[in-house]
């Protein structure tokens, strides 16, 4: 059993994950960033939940980007085909699950 508190978590680099548990084909990692990610489109669903910080998602929709911004307790849903990119806005903490091996 442990308990994990997000905004005590800070990695060496943007990205960088506190593995908590793989069950089955998914991973549950908490990320730590300060720097955007890349646009990617992952090979599965992927559950991205804000736990520190607000992060500014960017999604491509019918050849249109659109950027919604999440803040603490907020959940994006990405859909398999779904392309996306996280620009935190500064240091953020952000609980994510998708099939293991997800980019």
């Amino acid at each position: 059993m442990h308990i994990i508190n997000p905004r005590s978590f800070t990695g060496n680099s943007a990205w960088d994950a506190l593995d908590i548990e793989q069950f089955e084909n998914a991973t549950v990692r908490l990320h730590w960033t300060d720097q955007p990610y890349k646009w990617h489109i992952n090979d599965g669903p992927e559950v991205f939940a804000v736990m520190d910080g607000t992060v500014d998602m960017h999604v491509k929709q019918d050849g249109k980007e659109n950027v919604f911004r999440l803040y603490i307790g907020d959940i994006f849903h990405a859909q398999s085909g779904d392309e996306h990119v996280a620009h935190p806005v500064g240091p953020a903490r952000v609980l994510v699950i998708e099939k293991a091996g997800s980019i």
